[in-house]
């Protein structure tokens, strides 16, 4: 083995950071570190030809390999090498040592190959009672024998802690984070009291899975049996936490041991958690229809050391693993904005994963990649691994190709700390660990607690189908509370009497809760975002028949246009942004009508003047997909960010917050969800690129925006924004798919919409935050349409109104129209161009700017001019895509017929030629009504014909 391979295997950026600091303060770097660099700085001074040579940059210039080699070779060859060796051992035991921690309580370990043995490094037993100065860098003096050191190493990192950090790259962190293992770890031995409240919280957990076991036989629990420590590792949690300053703590978590939490963190009585169970729990069905008891919320207020308290608070969250977790971080994001001032010790987020979901789930990457990220971070999150090695039937080894379940971390510098379960107290070391790194670096840390699941998936699952071998162990195996008692009473750290004593109230305490005696539930003290909720009210269907008031001011349009049209003293913007601005003084203080970005951001300027946050993330948000938004300006020469409606007044606080998101739409569109779920006072975006990316968070759409209120009974104002519309881009970009929004549509959960007048959608987002109620809003939003000349609307529009479900039309005579064509969208503006050049009067175009809820009264309304006319839906989508089946449930009697593209599996064609035969053959038969069959072999033909001229 290579004698240099640690330092040739080195960061060059690391070593010099290193380095640097030696130079400042030679004491400030660890003993092996200081020999190297006093050996660089002797073979600088005196090279191996005998010159004299000193570089003067304090810089080092060679390969790290080559100074060690030069350095080392002024020793003693053999004693150099020695230490050396010993050197290398000690790093070799920090980086792999975890490999060989009696980390798993019910099999041996797979071996990993972690080669720690002497001969790897070239010593033997003839060197045991060897002193080497390397012995320093454990503490333990400059003449410390071999088989001291090893002893010493063995003790840190091959017990019942296995620590993986190594790879930090900042100096500062690393070094932290070496002592707290190497020194705190040893030394770690909690109290007599402290150790009787671990084996209090162990009684309390297993008691919990006894009354359900006993109660409920065979009924679905996802029991915490085998990983009960779960319960004293959150309880320590949560009092450090306290002790460093959290005042809130937000966790999120599947299923496994959910109901353990509920009880025995969160403090959810038994007999409610019976009721839920006997069914005999009266339902609140005024919201909806309600979920499984082992995915609802909770919110409560603990009691912590010193007299401090933490509300805490359990996010609701469906059989989707891991889906919470971005929904976690935007509610605390949220909390972080409006009630802590940024402060990031105040709350703590604690996600809870399962082994084969964090490592199979790839929420968990971006996630994990958009902790840091300016507009995402929350100080760190501490994330808490219930190892039971095993998913629903499949083994570890079949369940992710890393090592470790993990090794996510990695890409973030993340140290995880990998602990047994049956070794409480060891766990306890580690989480209170984690919450200080947490507290003290604002950065995640992850705890892999490997355990084992006592039944199969659910508890009439037979685990014995595919595990056989490992579940005999399991069945015999006793549970960490019955484990960590023996432990106790054989190391003395309580007596006999008081381990039966204890024993005994175990028993007392699970035959009071099989008898029901009546507990009393957490005290509870409302926040203020929380009690902004409760003021707020739920929706009527009479609250659709009317949209309210929701115009503002000319004082408020003229500051705001100010705003949009003013750049500060000396910034220096490019060409087309200075005629940007030239276009929006044009467009507000001229002509007096404006645009769609005009519209939209003086929608936010607005709200930012009544005090709300104004937040809108997405990728390219900024300037927008198709630049027309420039919510921030960016300096020419120095690039520095300019962002003008944070500027409407002085001293206003930055309460627009528009950041261009990580390319990720799961996790983005989560975390947006998740910070409107705290907030219902901030106006919450997120805009995908192009619509149809919001597929790949087809998860959070299913399980979060459409069914919250129902499953849950939360409300929640999160706008989508999906860029939606037909101008030849091909099937990629072309459908924001508002069919399966309208699928989902039902009950009022969320409004669905697709406007084409800049008011209209100003009107639309100022109706989220006057509405006494909330409601998910997804908007098909333009593309051609930001820049047509017909898509416009005067201030007027603005300044008075309300936000208009149904538009009428503007052209045909009532009297004489004999067809009404009823569009949303887009394709208003070529039907109306057809209508007009072709002056039909005899065709109505009434336009559906609100899909859901179906706005039946005002469409009514609008239909009685044209009593004696026929109803022809248009839309540019496929018949099978798009509004026609949504329609159909409302209007099936009323409608003759649809316009459409044919029906079929892909958006649109990839042929722009044939695009735009189609968008005209859409707009003839929607005035002239030809047979479909007709129109569907011209289409095939053209398809045809642009095919071979391509």
């Amino acid at each position: 083995m290579d004698a240099y391979s640690y330092i040739a295997n080195a960061h060059g950026d690391y070593i010099d950071q290193l380095y640097q600091a030696y130079k400042a303060d030679p004491e400030s770097v660890d003993f092996g570190w200081r020999k190297f660099f006093e050996g660089f700085d002797f073979s600088q001074t005196y090279p191996e030809d005998g010159a004299e040579q000193a570089t003067g940059t304090g810089v080092l210039t060679k390969s790290a390999s080559t100074l060690g080699t030069t350095a080392i070779s002024s020793s003693d060859s053999v004693s150099a090498d020695k230490e050396t060796a010993v050197r290398n051992l000690i790093h070799a035991y920090r980086s792999r040592g975890h490999l060989v921690a009696r980390t798993n309580p019910v099999r041996e370990r797979k071996d990993r190959q972690a080669r720690l043995s002497l001969a790897d490094f070239g010593l033997s037993d003839a060197d045991l009672d060897t002193s080497f100065k390397n012995g320093e860098l454990l503490g333990l003096g400059g003449n410390a024998k071999l088989r001291d050191i090893i002893d010493a190493l063995q003790k840190i990192y091959t017990r019942t802690i296995g620590f993986e950090y190594m790879y930090i790259r900042d100096p500062q962190v690393l070094d932290w984070f070496r002592t707290k293992v190497e020194k705190d770890s040893l030394s770690f031995n909690p109290g007599v009291e402290y150790k009787k409240r671990i084996l209090s919280k162990l009684n309390e957990a297993v008691v919990f899975e006894n009354f359900l076991h006993t109660k409920f036989l065979g009924q679905k629990r996802f029991s915490l049996e085998g990983g009960e420590t779960t319960i004293p590792a959150l309880d320590a949690i949560i009092q450090k936490g306290a002790e460093l300053g959290v005042e809130e703590v937000m966790i999120g978590m599947a299923h496994r041991g959910r109901l353990n939490v509920l009880a025995n963190i969160m403090g959810k009585t038994y007999e409610q958690i019976f009721s839920e169970f006997e069914g005999t729990a009266v339902p609140d069905l005024t919201m909806g229809d309600g979920d499984v008891k082992y995915h609802m919320g909770y919110s409560s207020e603990v009691d912590a050391a010193g007299g401090k308290k933490v509300n805490l608070k359990l996010a609701p969250n469906p059989s989707h693993l891991e889906a919470v977790n971005p929904v976690v971080e935007g509610f605390v994001r949220a909390k972080l904005d409006h009630q802590y001032a940024g402060d990031f010790k105040k709350i703590m987020p604690i996600l809870i994963h399962g082994d084969a979901a964090v490592a199979g789930q790839g929420i968990g990457y971006e996630v994990t990649q958009m902790s840091q990220l300016e507009g995402y971070k929350t100080g760190g999150t501490l994330h808490f691994v219930i190892n039971n090695q095993v998913g629903f039937t499949t083994d570890f080894e079949d369940a992710r190709s890393s090592i470790y379940s993990t090794d996510l971390a990695k890409i973030i510098d993340a140290p995880v700390v990998h602990v047994n379960g049956d070794d409480p107290e060891a766990v306890v070391f580690a989480v209170q660990l984690a919450t200080e790194y947490r507290q003290q670096f604002h950065a995640d840390i992850f705890i892999d607690m490997v355990c084992y699941r006592r039944h199969g998936h659910n508890e009439s699952d037979e685990p014995k189908f595919t595990q056989p071998a490992l579940y005999n162990i399991i069945s015999k195996h006793q549970n960490p509370r019955e484990v960590y008692n023996a432990t106790l009473v054989q190391r003395g750290d309580v007596d006999k009497e008081l381990a039966n004593q204890m024993d005994r109230e175990f028993r007392d305490l699970l035959q009071a809760r099989l008898d029901l005696v009546k507990q009393q539930p957490l005290p509870y003290k409302y926040q203020p975002l929380e009690n902004e909720w409760r003021s707020l009210r739920r929706s009527t269907n009479e609250d659709f028949t009317k949209s309210p008031e929701t115009g503002i001011s000319e004082e408020v349009v003229q500051k705001v246009a100010k705003a949009l049209t003013s750049i500060p003293e000396g910034f220096k913007p490019i060409k087309q942004i200075e005629n940007l601005l030239k276009e929006r003084n044009k467009m507000f203080f001229e002509t007096r009508v404006l645009n769609w970005a005009a519209g939209e951001q003086l929608a936010y300027g607005s709200l930012l003047l009544e005090n709300h946050i104004v937040r809108v993330s997405g990728q390219d948000v900024q300037r927008g997909t198709f630049s027309h938004r420039h919510a921030v300006l960016h300096d020419a020469v120095t690039s520095a960010p300019y962002t003008p409606l944070n500027h409407i007044e002085e001293k206003q606080p930055e309460q627009l917050a528009i950041y261009n998101s990580l390319l990720s739409e799961y996790a983005v569109l989560g975390f947006e969800f998740g910070y409107a779920m705290a907030n219902p006072t901030a106006l919450v975006i997120w805009e995908a690129q192009f619509g149809d990316f919001a597929n790949g968070a087809q998860t959070m759409i299913d399980q979060f925006i459409a069914s919250s209120e129902s499953k849950w009974q939360r409300m929640n104002g999160l706008v989508m924004q999906l860029p939606h519309g037909y101008e030849g881009q091909g099937p990629e970009h072309s459908n924001a798919r508002p069919e399966r929004f309208l699928q989902l549509a039902a009950e009022n959960n969320m409004v669905v919409a697709n406007i084409t007048t800049p008011a209209n959608f100003f009107h639309l987002l100022r109706r989220q935050l006057v509405w006494s109620f909330r409601k998910p809003c997804v908007v098909m939003s333009p593309k051609s349409l930001l820049r047509h000349p017909l898509c416009v609307s005067p201030v007027e529009e603005f300044t008075s109104g309300n936000f208009r479900e149904v538009l009428g039309d503007t052209y045909a005579d009532a009297k004489k129209v004999k067809r009404v064509l009823l569009c949303s969208g887009k394709v208003y503006f070529d039907l109306l161009e057809e209508q007009t050049k072709s002056e039909r009067k005899d065709v109505a175009i009434v336009r559906l700017e609100q899909l859901h809820p179906f706005p039946q009264t005002q469409l009514a309304e609008e239909l009685k001019k044209y009593p004696k006319a026929e109803l022809i839906w248009v839309q540019e989508e496929p018949e099978n895509m798009g509004y026609w089946n949504f329609m159909l449930r409302y209007l099936r009697r009323e409608l003759a017929d649809v316009v459409a593209r044919k029906p079929s599996a892909s958006p649109a064609t990839g042929y722009n030629k044939v695009h735009v035969q189609e968008q005209k053959q859409i707009v003839a038969r929607a005035f002239e009504l030809p047979t479909s069959a007709v129109a569907d072999k011209n289409i095939k033909a053209t398809a045809e014909v642009a095919k071979k001229q391509d």
